[in-house]
């Protein structure tokens, strides 16, 4: 349970250099397809250390190797917990986003944007929308460590 809230505290750190330095510099579509796919794991190993959590709780008796399986999973062990919720459907948006055929536009520019069409709606990721997520994301892993172990971690 701990080694993977750590193990998405790493993520998140790589994600913090992504997004503040790599991003910035190279503004490519390539590095933005990167972050997602960073925060991705980040989220599934928070989601681990939940299903773990509640493992030990005997909440379960054991949990999926399918990632939206275990997002299945947790929402049913977890019924009343709606930010929870929420995490899981931005996790799963973001899986999808990934699947997803993307234009690139205004690369190598500070407007550089990652344009997706998910069930008909277009989606478009910039450098300020990727901020956004990442501290949606550091909001998660607090989420997850105040859940477990009752207290806040210092900050990531």
């Amino acid at each position: 349970m701990k080694e993977s809230l750590n193990k998405a505290v790493e993520e998140l750190k790589r994600i913090d250099h992504l997004v503040f330095v790599s991003l910035k510099y190279t503004r490519t579509a390539d590095v933005l397809k990167s972050i997602l796919q960073r925060m991705i794991n980040a989220f599934s190993f928070g989601f681990e250390a939940l299903l773990i959590y509640a493992k030990e709780q005997k909440l379960i008796t054991d949990y999926p190797e399918n990632k939206a399986l275990r997002c299945n999973v947790l929402k049913e062990v977890y019924p009343d917990e709606k930010r929870l919720h929420e995490y899981i459907d931005y996790y799963l948006k973001l899986r999808k986003i990934m699947r997803a055929e993307y234009t690139q536009r205004e690369e190598y520019r500070r407007h550089v944007t990652m344009s997706i069409v998910i069930d008909g709606e277009p989606i478009d990721i910039t450098m300020d929308s990727v901020k956004e997520d990442f501290e949606m994301l550091n909001g998660f892993i607090k989420y997850v460590n105040e859940f477990i172990f009752g207290k806040p971690e210092e900050e990531y």
